[in-house]
């Protein structure tokens, strides 16, 4: 890496390590239900939200109720936003006069964001009114963001309670993460944003002309309110086509360090938040160093691929020393657009400042690894920490088999039950986008959509049904994926990307919840220490290789190999 690229790297990292305790202190105190500063101000709109939702604080459930309440939750809201998109041109709000959206893609918008996934198959500037992009893709970023950060403290509650049968209030745990951690940060999140310049307003496109004569329509909005909201939730559907590579919506260095910062920031936070509530707190920063690893790997092994240049222009004279700038925005150059794209990745955001079908096949590689360990290198907010502890539970179960003793992790024995809804949930996503990547590179109908053939064209499928399956939400590009095929398709691997993980983390927390606390012993497996990191890194590395190397194989390495050897498919 360049000494600017390791800079920016090791500075940002130690920005955002100082965000962590007191977020993670604060997310305690909430979903404990003790008081915080805002609670004076918020408190009286929390019990007025829970009295119009029937529930309360005392009404507990059990993982069965608080699953079916997570399930149910979302299909008003995709009902919903399906509908805004269908009739967007009878609804106020649409001064650019935008058509509804066909039947096959507003089904693939709404189960995209409704998922917290934000895969786009449209130019957001181009395509959505007002109406839809506030009240349907703002509105749902901020529930399905919330909805996971419930499912996380779910879990955590589970690692926490000894035989108890309940986990908490799913609407109650919604609830406390919408108003006293989403909200605030993005109202602070989305003032700074339009004090830097980005666009805040309802006034609609203006038109005017360019320094050759022309006419150019360029489109306004409420971009400042949605850019903070799609960062903090991991849902980065952009308001435009471009996302952060917009001057509109990424206009200086100050806010593009702040979309960087937010998209880790509650995931980082909710490490320390685990730690504080199961009464250990290294147990968290032993998870977060972990992240932090492979965050720090995958950001190095990607400067290095773009820092490079490419050999092939290299060799026809093309100067490579600012490396490859192909698809860039030049006001970031390659160290501001791969930590973007690292974090772009690493998180469920899919946010991006550069064009990701144009980095170099190894770039390619570790963005698709990144998303292909199913979010824990930091990931969204709620997904990535049970992601994270997903692989715990099947690292200290490994351990158990070294030593002939039944696992334990931070006071749980770990016993079959575990392991199987723990390797359900982690073998989901590989099997549906495996199997939909073999069916889309098979059929004619839909290989006509690739934008490239060999390798890189298969990348672009694989990256798709990637991003889809693991709530990215990014693309490769390159590949038209406004059909009936893909958008079916890709929906389908949303919500098995979703629920099919939601489900059995749930039934997990349910489990661990009814155990009766397991005393430390001189056999217990310390999972604070190095050792413990280097175990759980491998059981990541060797479960994430054994499930997509062939793929991977066939895509980002081959066409890597081709283009050493100077061949072309």
């Amino acid at each position: 890496m360049t000494q600017f690229g390791s800079a920016q790297l090791f500075g940002f990292l130690a920005l955002l390590l100082l965000t962590v305790r007191p977020l993670g202190g604060y997310m305690q105190r909430v979903f404990n239900g003790e008081s915080t500063p805002l609670s004076p101000m918020l408190r009286p709109v929390e019990a007025m939200l829970y009295r119009a939702a029937g529930t309360g604080e005392d009404r507990e459930q059990g993982w069965f109720d608080y699953a079916m309440a997570f399930l149910m939750f979302h299909l008003p809201g995709l009902v919903l936003l399906y509908l805004l998109l269908r009739l967007q041109d009878r609804l106020p709000l649409n001064p650019a006069g935008m058509p509804p959206l066909p039947p096959d893609l507003a089904l693939n918008t709404a189960v995209s964001f409704a998922t917290n996934t934000s895969w786009q198959s449209y130019g957001g500037e181009t395509t959505l009114g007002y109406l839809a992009q506030m009240a349907g893709i703002a509105v749902q970023s901020f529930l399905s963001g919330a909805a996971g950060i419930a499912v996380a403290i779910a879990l955590i509650r589970g690692f926490a309670r000894h035989g108890l049968t309940t986990i908490g209030n799913f609407w109650v745990d919604m609830t406390r993460a919408t108003l006293y951690v989403m909200l605030p940060i993005c109202v602070l999140a989305a003032v700074f944003l339009a004090w830097q310049g980005v666009p805040q307003t309802l006034t609609g496109p203006v038109a005017t002309v360019t320094l050759q004569g022309g006419h150019q329509t360029i489109a306004l909005g409420p971009v400042a309110s949605q850019a903070a909201i799609k960062l903090l939730s991991g849902d980065g559907g952009g308001f435009f086509n471009a996302q952060s590579a917009h001057p509109f919506e990424n206009p200086s260095a100050s806010t593009n360090l702040l979309s960087m910062l937010l998209m880790p920031l509650a995931g980082a936070a909710l490490t320390n938040c685990f730690g504080r509530m199961i009464g250990d707190e290294r147990q968290g920063w032993a998870l977060l160093f972990v992240m932090l690893v492979l965050l720090i790997a995958g950001a190095a092994a990607l400067h290095m691929a773009e820092a490079g240049g490419n050999p092939l222009l290299a060799g026809a004279g093309v100067d490579q020393h600012p490396g490859n700038l192909e698809g860039k925005e030049l006001r970031f150059g390659v160290p501001g657009s791969v930590l973007f794209s690292e974090l772009g990745t690493a998180t469920s955001s899919g946010a991006v400042n550069a064009m990701h079908d144009s980095y170099m096949p190894l770039g390619g590689l570790v963005l698709l690894a990144n998303m292909m360990l199913d979010e824990v290198i930091i990931g969204g907010p709620g997904s990535g920490l049970f992601g994270m502890l997903l692989y715990a539970l099947v690292a200290v179960f490994i351990g158990g088999l070294m030593i002939g003793r039944t696992p334990e992790y931070v006071g749980n024995k770990i016993e079959a039950r575990e392991i199987k809804l723990a390797m359900l949930a982690i073998l989901s996503v590989p099997g549906v986008l495996l199997c939909l990547t073999a069916l889309a590179v098979v059929l004619p109908g839909a290989t006509s959509a690739l934008g490239n053939a060999g390798p890189h064209g298969f990348s672009e499928v694989l990256y798709a049904y990637t991003s889809a399956a693991n709530t990215n939400g990014s693309a490769f590009a390159g590949l038209s994926t406004n059909t009936w095929f893909y958008n079916l398709t890709l929906a389908l691997a949303m919500v098995v990307g979703r629920f099919f993980i939601v489900v059995p983390v749930l039934a997990l927390a349910g489990s661990l919840a009814t155990k009766r606390r397991v005393p430390v012993s001189a056999g217990t497996l310390p999972t604070t220490g190095l050792l413990w990191v280097g175990l759980l890194l491998g059981v990541i590395a060797i479960v994430g290789g054994l499930s997509y190397l062939p793929a991977l194989a066939l895509g980002p390495i081959s066409e890597q190999i081709s283009m050493v050897r100077g061949t072309q498919f």
